[in-house]
């Protein structure tokens, strides 16, 4: 996926609540705008909606908590079950590389991006944004997970 140097530095983001154990996760992606939503609190008592602005990468899958000393940034902090930045980042800084073939290529365009980690009990998922918002928190019922659901399609696929 991508090899991390000297400059990656990751540190603990507050921006949203962490995932509870296990968490049920769910990602819906479109125009730029990524929603994440999982379970939080203890035993997965909330649902948590979160929101990318202007995503430009995007992954979801290994390591999990039992995998995640293998992750290269788990010796720069990266912890379990939890939200994370990491400052400085290589994988932007790889992304920015592989569009410089662009004519129109402007690195400016990727001082404003950042990236964040939140690692769950299953997963492990990474995003690169601009912004990470904790847009709504509810109880984890099925009928106001469905509400949530919906909310999410309408955000990232306006009719």
């Amino acid at each position: 996926m991508y090899q991390v140097d000297d400059g990656d530095k990751v540190i603990p983001c507050h921006d949203a609540p962490e995932p509870g154990v296990p968490a049920e996760i769910v990602v819906v992606a479109g125009n730029g705008t990524l929603m994440l939503s999982y379970d939080s609190g203890p035993s997965g008592i909330n649902r948590v909606l979160v929101g990318f602005e202007h995503a430009s990468a995007h992954y979801l899958g290994s390591p999990n908590d039992e995998t995640l000393q293998g992750h290269p940034l788990r010796a720069r902090g990266l912890g379990y079950y939890g939200v994370f930045e990491v400052l400085n980042s290589s994988w932007i800084r790889s992304l920015e590389r592989m569009n410089s073939v662009h004519p129109r290529h402007d690195p400016g365009r990727y001082q404003t991006l950042r990236r964040f980690i939140v690692t769950f009990q299953d997963k492990t998922f990474e995003c690169v944004a601009e912004t990470m918002t904790a847009v709504t928190q509810i109880a984890n019922t099925q009928a106001d997970t469905q509400k949530l659901l919906l909310a999410m399609i309408q955000r990232v696929a306006p009719a």
